[in-house]
């Protein structure tokens, strides 16, 4: 047995795992790590697979050699089937890999199969490219550690020179490398594994990245070019004879083709060409519509500019965006520039417009990077990060003889932007059990198809058909029950959804998704600028005087000193042609001091008035503007550098200087209890926690302040170099500043809709928990009589293991009173309540309790101080429970949130922003019912039409059968009626019913193996036998019934075919109107005008085909003429009473009469949705959770408590 590698390769970093595992059955497994290099040499070259696992992606990844008298063979077969076996391993490119070649050591593949996450199976190329044998840059300066970054490159020699191979026979070095969804993953010989490019750049340290200030030469940017490839997001677009090739070799088009053929030869000339016309109309709006989209795509993501980079020999040269190598350093432009790579900052500060790739519209403030020896990261560094597709809306250098320059990090598909337009071109499959059921539901058909030939064989055969007839109706059979109309069709009620969602303001990139909102049963919100207003008024200052809170002072241009200082300088503030811009919280705040920001910075200020350059100034209002408390004109400050905000370290800070010889000093601004921990213990109040309680309980945004006095002596530069935790730290206490958190008036009633309609809603939010409380109860989440639980949890500390505790919140206001409870006492049962966590607990519980993380999470409604990524993490979560999640933001940093969830709603004023399946031009949650109204409206419309399509197979599946014992069928224009005018139209005009303007606790069935779907179809389809045989047999009973007697080829016209085409046709119209229901999802039918006007019209048509045809459509439709008034009326009593009875088994159905019948039949069980089980379980379980008690984690992973 082989041996088979495993390589650790997350999205993040390429780290590896290192220990050997012997398994059973012979075969050695290895797993590797950064330092199994010798391991992986000695080893024998045999084939075996790597698997690629990380948070983002997860392949396996297997080699394939190409064997020529394989190929050769394959060749021959292919001529010889006429080019069948071509076909199918056009459909089945693996299984082409799989026949041609065998299997080998990855470093010997031709070929490779990946497999993912998802099990999806893909094929790649192996390519060689030669390059120099001079191509090894050398170090720009002489290096004695062998492990020292190569600063020329960017890369470890060591790293490089394995991406090399000598081949053996040509003595000529080639790089082997496969494209996978735009990336290129190239052969590492250490690591005996195919990796990402952006591996050979995950050991750089910041400080390495600093020192490539200098820039590339020509000759090391060549090389790298040939290993990096162009700096381009290539979006393909096929040519229209590629894409007409593909689209006919659809398994559809083949279908239609070989159909068209079939009723040719059975003369069915006039419905062969309508059909044929249909198809060919199909295909060029298809392949208009598909190459028009590419373009689009290809247009937006089309990005190239001539920018300036600097050489290493200190020159500056003018290059095209596409030659950019990381490890370029670029000068950006103070008018701004478009971004054409990952970039990090290392001079300067940019205002950068970041809304393509977040939604986010408010301009994000780029800082340089700090020089650390760190590992460098574009997700931890993103303050510090120029990301490819954003906009520079201006540079500023610290110093005018300088200027601003970023070091490319990513190019290509490897960038921020190519990752997400990678994921729109190469999405993750929707695990919808809908669409899959419907996959084996066309198996079913199929199958049903296969005993219906049977019987057409039987039946045929006694009456001496010849072969060729046979054959001709046994596959006409096919035709007719695989509906080839039904993947379009189903797709209809989706598109009329997403055109709706337009007119509404919400644009929709995955359309797919809008069904998926119909199953949703957990909404997540973010909390400031999602359920509160964006913009926070500043409610007043709490100073801290002597270690003391004083009151708290509405109007803050009565203060001075640090404090007033602190609230004019400590943002991120910016002037762009003269209008400030920035978040709107920093706005607000430098508005109620009454300061001006300006960045006319002359020479003349600096040197006069701060002795040392100034990045922006900021001036007091004049003497007479200035409030009547203030003694004396305010003086103006410098900023030096300011440190951006950061939702991992949940605060900023600033570095100002006053005029003169005055020392420096930095003030800081954040959550209160980060900048609490990060003050000298002395200057904090003892009554600090009681003083941020007391506003947080009542909703106010609390942010603390705080400063401290650095060297007097220091320099510009020095400022430059100093890292952030040395200026946040040793910091005195200011005191608090206040902001009102107002609620959106839209917010309550929409909270309170979701309540009503049984959906659980779940605050997501980086701000204070007590504040999210509040806001949560105002809002409706949590309910006035309901408990909240605080669940905190603390992470090992040395011989001590994680632990829980779970508590009790105090009562709030209003709310009966708690005072009887004793701690322990378990009088919950008597409440509704909520688990509340702040991210620090949840990432204790999310390591080490990830089975009480379940418990929790069923209850769990507040989550407050959440970094983004444990955003993602919450989402996640709760979808391994089962739950179909939507998750509603504003912000950049819900955008991991967004992408994670089953439906992500992005409140964004960009129309089309990648960040989420969903943005909404409109700045509240009403958006959020719309979509899910739209999605259960898309969903049911899904089912109905799915419903009519089988039912219409089937219908003429009977027709045809019945037909087949007399030797006869329907006619060419018989099936052009029942096929294009009244399937055809009803099928397009059902899903025009728009949603039902009332949210529902119930929720549609959202797979196809239902009792009700089954159920449904089975009765409807008895219920169609019936009729046609009943049809049938009263019709060859009446006294002037003459049998069929002729040699035509369908015996046509006959008494048997014109009743049966009578019948049936109203069957198809029954069934459209029976099928097409409304309450409570949809509107009620008559709603839908068109579709309304359609049914009346054909229902009129079928009357009168009925009772009076006139000759020419009796001659066209090859009708009997029948003379007999009361047949005909009893042939519209028969159709009356399919209706009637169609009508009384979908309201037995959807009243669950039919559930109710079946449940003693059936074994009980327990329900398949995990999170379903959980419920019942804490439900049955009163004395959980244990109150005021400390539950230790066991074993690291796994918790005491059971």
């Amino acid at each position: 047995m082989p041996g088979v590698a495993r390589l650790r390769d997350d999205a993040q970093h390429g780290a590896a795992l290192g220990e050997r595992d012997e398994e059973g059955g012979g075969g050695g497994r290895c797993k590797m790590s950064s330092d199994s290099s010798q391991l992986l040499k000695d080893q024998p070259s045999s084939y075996g697979t790597v698997r690629h696992t990380g948070a983002i992606i997860a392949m396996e990844v297997t080699g394939y050699q190409r064997v020529q008298w394989r190929v050769i063979l394959c060749n021959i077969l292919t001529v010889l089937t006429v080019g069948i076996l071509w076909v199918i391993f056009h459909w089945k490119p693996v299984l082409e890999v799989l026949v041609k070649c065998h299997p080998c050591h990855l470093s010997q593949s031709d070929w490779v199969i990946i497999k993912d996450s998802f099990n999806q199976q893909f094929v790649a190329k192996v390519w060689t490219e030669e390059v120099e044998d001079d191509c090894f840059p050398q170090p720009v300066e002489p290096i004695d550690d062998e492990n020292r970054i190569n600063l020329a490159i960017g890369v470890l020699e060591n790293d490089w020179k394995d991406t090399i191979q000598l081949h053996k026979q040509e003595e000529k070095n080639v790089i082997r490398y496969y494209m996978f969804e735009g990336l290129r993953y190239i052969w590492i010989e250490k690591r005996q594994c195919f990796c990402k490019l952006s591996v050979l750049e995950e050991t750089l340290t910041c400080g390495d990245i600093r020192r490539q200030q200098r820039g590339l030469s020509k000759h090391n940017q060549n090389s790298k070019r040939r290993l990096y490839g162009p700096n381009v997001i290539d979006v393909p677009v096929k040519s229209y004879f590629r894409l007409l090739i593909e689209e006919v070799l659809n398994p559809f088009y083949i279908f239609q083709i070989f159909s068209i053929i079939l009723w040719i030869t059975e003369q069915y000339y006039y419905y062969a060409g309508c059909i044929l016309l249909i198809s060919v109309i199909s295909i060029g709006v298809s392949l208009y519509q598909t190459r028009k989209q590419s373009v689009i795509l290809r247009d937006m993501v089309k990005l190239t500019v001539n920018l300036r980079i600097r050489r290493e020999t200190g020159e500056e040269e003018m290059v095209n965006s596409q030659d950019l190598v990381p490890g370029d350093c670029i000068v950006i432009p103070e008018d701004g520039i478009q971004v054409p790579c990952d970039a990090a900052l290392l001079t300067g500060e940019c205002m950068v417009n970041e809304s393509m790739l977040t939604g986010e519209s408010i301009p994000v403030m780029k800082t340089p990077l700090p020089d650390q020896d760190m590992n460098y990261s574009p997700e931890e560094h993103k303050r510090h990060t120029l990301f490819c597709g954003t906009e520079v809306l201006q540079s500023k250098s610290y110093n005018m003889d300088q200027q601003v320059v970023a070091v490319v990090v990513r190019t290509g598909f490897c960038t921020a932007k190519g990752e997400l337009i990678s994921s729109i071109l190469y999405p993750k499959p929707l695990g919808f059990k809908f669409y899959k059921d419907a996959v084996k539901f066309v198996v079913f058909l199929a199958i049903l198809a296969l005993i219906g030939d049977i019987y057409s064989i039987v039946i045929l055969e006694r009456q001496k058909v010849s072969v060729g007839r046979l054959v001709k109706r046994v596959l006409d059979l096919i035709t007719i029950i695989v509906p080839p109309a039904l993947p379009a069709a189903m797709t209809v009620g989706t598109i009329y959804a997403q055109n709706r969602l337009k007119k509404y303001g919400i644009f929709c990139i995955s359309p797919p998704r809008i069904n998926i909102c119909g199953k949703l049963k957990v909404i997540c919100f973010d909390k400031t600028g999602t359920l509160t207003e964006g913009g926070l008024d500043v409610w007043g200052v709490v100073p801290v005087v002597d270690k003391t809170f004083e009151p708290i002072i509405h109007n803050i241009q009565h203060f001075s000193g640090p404090m007033l200082h602190a609230l004019a300088t400590c943002h991120s503030v910016t002037l762009l042609n003269n209008q400030p811009i920035g978040d709107p919280l920093d706005l607000k705040m430098i508005e109620s001091t009454g300061w001006i920001l300006s960045d006319e910075i002359t020479k003349s200020d600096i040197v006069s008035k701060f002795g040392m350059k100034v990045v922006a100034i900021v001036k007091p209002p004049v003497l007479e503007e200035q409030s009547n408390g203030s003694q004396k004109q305010e003086m103006s400050l410098g900023i030096l550098r300011r440190f951006p905000f950061a939702s991992s370290l949940q605060r900023m800070s600033v570095i100002v200087k006053k005029p003169g010889n005055l020392p420096i000093e930095a003030y800081l601004k954040g959550a209160p209890e980060m900048i609490a921990s990060l003050c000298i213990k002395e200057t904090v109040p003892a009554d600090f926690s009681e003083m941020l309680r007391y506003y947080a309980r009542d909703g106010y945004r609390v942010l603390a302040l705080a400063y401290k006095i650095l060297s007097q002596d220091i320099t510009f530069e020095a400022v430059h170099k100093l890292e952030r935790n040395f200026v946040d730290s040793e910091m005195t206490f200011l005191g608090f500043l206040i902001m009102r958190n107002i609620l959106k008036p839209e917010t309550k009633p929409i909270i309170e809709c979701l309540n009503r309609a049984n959906f659980r809603t779940v605050m997501v939010t980086g701000d204070n928990m007590l504040t999210a409380l509040n806001v949560a109860r105002n809002c409706g989440m949590v309910g006035l009589n309901d408990r909240v639980i605080f669940a905190n949890a603390s992470p090992p500390i040395r011989d001590k293991p994680a632990c829980v505790k779970f508590l009790l919140s105090e009562p709030a206001p209003g709310q009966q009173n708690g005072g009887d409870e004793q701690p322990g006492n378990h009088s919950l049962e008597q409440y509704c309540y909520h688990f509340a966590l702040n991210g620090k607990s949840f990432a204790v519980v999310y390591d080490y309790f990830p089975n009480l993380l379940q418990k929790i999470l069923i209850r769990g409604t507040v989550y407050a101080r959440m970094a983004p990524n444990q955003k993602t993490q919450l989402v996640e979560s709760l979808q391994k429970l089962e739950y179909s999640v939507g998750m509603c933001g504003d912000g950049a940093n819900d955008c991991g949130a967004l992408k994670a969830a089953d439906a992500g709603i992005s409140l964004s004023e960009a129309e089309a922003s990648v960040a989420s399946p969903f943005t909404s031009k409109i700045d509240n949650i009403e958006c959020v019912p719309m979509v899910i109204r739209e999605g259960r409206a898309s969903l049911v419309t899904s089912f109905g039409v799915f419903k009519y399509m089988a039912m219409y197979s089937m219908i003429q599946f009977v027709s045809v059968l019945i037909l087949y014992t007399i030797n006869s069928n329907l006619g060419d224009w018989q099936y052009l009626y029942f096929d294009l005018v009244i399937t055809t139209t009803v099928a397009v005009l059902m899903g025009r019913t728009g949603p039902a303007k009332e949210l529902v606790a119930q929720r549609p069935v959202g797979s196809l193996i239902n009792v009700s779907i089954l159920g449904s179809l089975l009765l409807q389809t008895l219920l169609v036998i019936l009729i046609q045989v009943l049809t049938y047999t009263v019709t060859t009973t009446q006294s002037w019934f003459v049998p069929v007697n002729g040699s035509t080829s369908n015996k046509l016209p006959n008494y048997e075919n014109t009743a049966l085409f009578c019948v049936s046709g109203f069957q198809y119209l029954i069934l459209a109107t029976v099928l097409s229901k409304g309450h409570p999802f949809r509107k009620p039918l008559y709603s839908n005008v068109l579709f309304l006007l359609s049914l009346i019209l054909l229902y009129a048509l079928m009357v009168f085909l009925t009772l009076y045809p006139l000759q020419f459509i009796r001659q066209i439709l090859q009708l009997m003429l029948i003379t007999d008034v009361k047949f005909k009326f009893l042939l519209l009593g028969f159709a009356a009473l399919h209706f009637v009875t169609s009508l009384l088994f979908e309201r037995v159905i959807d009243s669950g009469l039919l559930n109710q019948c079946l449940r003693p039949l059936c074994k009980k069980r327990y329900s398949r949705k995990l999170y379903k089980r959980l419920e019942k379980e804490l439900c049955q379980n009163s004395a959980w959770p244990p109150l005021n008690e400390v539950i230790y984690a066991e074993s690291g992973r796994v918790e005491y408590f059971k």
